[in-house]
């Protein structure tokens, strides 16, 4: 076992039997940076996560990978809902350094916490124009002895960004309780007025967006906001990325039609869509909107909700190894869980469920039907 097994986090505790030298964020990790003059890899993740699990079992328990993460870096390890703080600078390095973030999030920096080079998954092999972890790590060395002068420059200039971007802008204005309808002018530009949502693929449901145009339609009588807002929700709603069966939503979309999802789902998603679908029912009378939060406070209370009082921060996207295995289904799953005939072929009618389904697994080819709304949700037979 390395250092993790001493933590209380379950995340760290996950990683406690990699044959990597992990150390948890703190003084002993750059203190022996320092005196070995390594620079540090720091790799970010949290337990639900689907493609932290991908990374540590192709890379960190692969002993190979290991040897040489521990031969060229000092290796910490974080639990982004453990130290959020920690995620959300490194999180900033990394978009700006690539256009993109997300987790796992693997950050390379020196032994005084500056980040030169960073990114999110890294595969085991070069893939899809994607350098592998291996080659990855191997440049990030060789950098690092030979252009340490270039190496220096580049983190200065991100640790320069990361303390803009902590600096909090001098006010304007005094706020109000009227939000001006110049703020829909970039929301415009990014809805999709087919799908609903806004920018393309992956998709995230962006409830804090979906809020205020509630708020901005109920403040000015905007149809615009309005329609933005409720075709966010009712696409949302009917795809994939709700849970049609105990209720709740997963991270986000893979795909712009909010069919395939990222099938963990995460309590502050909830949190947030509740209040979003609620204020739409109180404003529309619509009694779907209503339906999906008693729904999701159900699978909230039921499913997330632990014996020490609180409630769990996310629910893991595998099941049995496989990604979204438990969301997935057969026509004769179907059956076998309705029982009556009747009730099963309508479930497959309504939900076009079919044995070549509508999600693979890239992992395992493990195939199935995720549950999408084929029609509109009012004419859904109570099956």
């Amino acid at each position: 076992m390395n250092r993790l097994a001493q933590e209380t986090s379950p995340y760290l505790r996950q990683h406690a039997d990699n044959p990597v030298d992990w150390y948890p964020w703190g003084e002993e990790a750059f203190a022996a940076a320092r005196e070995l003059d390594l620079p540090i890899l720091l790799s970010v993740g949290y337990s639900a996560c689907h493609w932290c699990h991908v990374m540590a079992h192709e890379s960190f328990e692969n002993p190979d990978t290991a040897a040489l993460m521990n031969d060229l870096f000092i290796n910490v390890k974080v639990d982004r809902e453990e130290r959020p703080d920690v995620d959300a600078v490194y999180m900033t390095a990394v978009q700006a350094m690539t256009g993109r973030g997300g987790w796992p999030m693997t950050v390379f920096m020196t032994a005084e916490g500056v980040p030169f080079y960073g990114g999110t998954y890294f595969p085991p092999e070069d893939r899809h124009g994607m350098a592998s972890f291996t080659r990855v790590m191997q440049a990030i060395s060789e950098a690092w002895i030979t252009d340490r002068e270039n190496v220096s420059e580049q983190g200065e200039q991100l640790r320069e960004l990361i303390q803009r971007s902590a600096t909090p802008p001098e006010a304007a204005a005094t706020l109000t309780d009227h939000l001006p309808l110049d703020v829909l002018v970039p929301i415009a530009a990014l809805f999709d007025a087919r799908l609903g949502g806004f920018g393309r693929a992956p998709k995230f449901p962006q409830a804090m967006t979906i809020d205020l145009l509630l708020r901005l339609h109920a403040n000015t009588e905007n149809d615009s906001a309005l329609n933005m807002a409720t075709t966010s929700l009712d696409c949302m709603a009917d795809g994939g990325i709700y849970d049609h069966l105990g209720g709740g939503f997963a991270r986000y979309s893979t795909d712009d039609k909010w069919l395939v999802p990222h099938f963990e789902k995460m309590l502050y998603d909830q949190a947030l869509l509740l209040g979003a679908y609620l204020r739409a029912f109180c404003l529309t009378g619509n009694n779907s909107y209503r339906q999906v939060v008693e729904e999701t406070i159900a699978y909230v209370m039921r499913d997330l909700a632990t014996p020490s009082a609180g409630w769990a921060s996310a629910e893991d996207a595998d099941s049995e190894g496989v990604e979204g295995k438990f969301y997935l289904w057969s026509p004769n799953e179907v059956h076998e869980a309705c029982g009556d005939s009747a009730a099963a072929n309508a479930v497959i009618d309504w939900f076009q469920v079919t044995d070549a389904g509508n999600f693979t697994d890239p992992h395992t080819s493990y195939s199935g039907t995720i549950l999408a709304n084929s029609r509109p949700r009012s004419e859904r037979p109570e099956a």
